[in-house]
């Protein structure tokens, strides 16, 4: 499978545990994230809506409709992003050991996680 992937969420499906705006985001959220432990998986990076965002509530003519939201969530994905080869097609599993190499502390994150509204929930964010 093919996957296209924002910057941040490869930190969010890292701490995923069901929790999504509607049911149909959490279906779609859970299937991708049973996706990426195959490692017949191959990842395309983004800065802009993806495979998640597809199925997001919020999401109108491929932007967040919260302009100030979209802003932020475009920051976190460069902050994720200028760490990584955004040319580069990734195997799936080889790229979250690479996340978890590089974002392995608070501080790391900080940028990118902690005006999150899902940061206290994160399974991620929590183990750092």
């Amino acid at each position: 499978m093919k996957l296209i992937l924002r910057g941040h969420h490869l930190l969010c499906l890292k701490g995923f545990q069901g929790y999504g705006y509607d049911e149909n985001f959490i279906k779609n959220i859970t299937n991708i994230n049973n996706e990426i432990k195959l490692n017949t998986t191959e990842i395309m990076l983004a800065n802009s809506a993806d495979d998640i965002c597809n199925s997001c509530p919020n999401l109108k003519n491929g932007l967040c409709e919260n302009e100030t939201h979209e802003k932020k969530i475009v920051e976190m994905d460069n902050e994720v992003l200028k760490k990584l080869d955004i040319s580069k097609k990734y195997n799936a599993i080889e790229l979250f050991e690479k996340i978890d190499d590089i974002f392995n502390t608070k501080e790391s994150v900080s940028k990118i996680c902690f005006n999150c509204i899902w940061h206290e929930k994160c399974l991620f964010y929590q183990k750092l």
